[in-house]
């Protein structure tokens, strides 16, 4: 399937991209630089390539209700063709495919479920960004979706981007874990989160030890949702919302 892809990039809305900055440079350890081109948005260094950016959360989608969120954006060969898949495949185009000068062509859409997500052509040829490394410090390390139908949901990204189920696992009285894959090893997972305010992409950033990020989260003004948990492999993750809301999550381990 030629637009079999995963999570290339990810950016955050909200409302006050200063304070955001500040937050998530003494959080994660970003190094950040400023967009050329006359546009007001922030690009998030790892040190060893970029991996998502900061901006303002436009007007009209604080008219909609959109809150600060995080947002993912699905790398794909045709955003037009893939978009009107998403349509027919019973999801939403929150903004219609159009070109951003000099960076690609990319949508807003949302699945089934309602969970929100972008679509990305680049503008000039060569592998996308490799934002998603799994335990590389300063990368997104697992994407989980929370929704109200995670098997709706796998069939719709399995239709649309050739993912499948990797694992399963039985939660007791939260329902069933899914694991997915992109065609390799595992990206993340899928869950049926009625306690969510609304179906939605969660992505959890790879920190080098869990206690310290903790200590700098809620020194930096940050709000934990989730305190520290250990998952499968030996790793400990913490779900939490910055000073503006938004909503995300850090993984990694815990110093003996």
């Amino acid at each position: 399937m030629s637009d079999a892809r995963s999570f290339i990039w990810y950016e955050l809305m909200t409302t006050d991209p200063a304070g955001a900055k500040a937050f998530y440079r003494k959080v994660v350890g970003w190094e950040m630089q400023q967009f050329g081109g006359g546009h007001d948005y922030t690009v998030l260094d790892a040190g060893d390539g970029q991996v998502g950016g900061i901006m303002a959360l436009p007007a009209e989608a604080r008219e909609t209700g959109l809150k600060p969120c995080w947002t993912g954006y699905i790398g794909v060969d045709d955003v037009d063709a893939v978009a009107d898949r998403i349509k027919k495949a019973g999801g939403a185009i929150h903004r219609a495919p159009e070109d951003i000068p000099g960076v690609g062509r990319f949508a807003v859409v949302a699945d089934p479920q309602g969970a929100i997500f972008m679509l990305l052509k680049g503008a000039t040829a060569g592998p996308p960004p490799a934002a998603f490394k799994a335990n590389t410090p300063r990368h997104v390390g697992w994407n989980e979706l929370h929704t109200t139908d995670w098997k709706g949901g796998l069939g719709f990204y399995s239709k649309l981007f050739g993912w499948s189920q990797s694992d399963a696992f039985d939660m007791g009285a939260m329902g069933t874990y899914a694991l997915f894959n992109a065609g390799g090893d595992a990206i993340g997972g899928m869950m049926n989160s009625p306690d969510f305010p609304r179906p939605a992409w969660l992505f959890y950033f790879n920190v080098d030890h869990i206690d310290a990020a903790h200590k700098r989260l809620t020194d930096a003004g940050g709000q934990v949702l989730l305190p520290p948990a250990e998952v499968p492999g030996g790793g400990w993750i913490i779900q939490a919302t910055d000073p503006q809301g938004a909503m995300f999550a850090i993984v990694g381990p815990r110093a003996s």
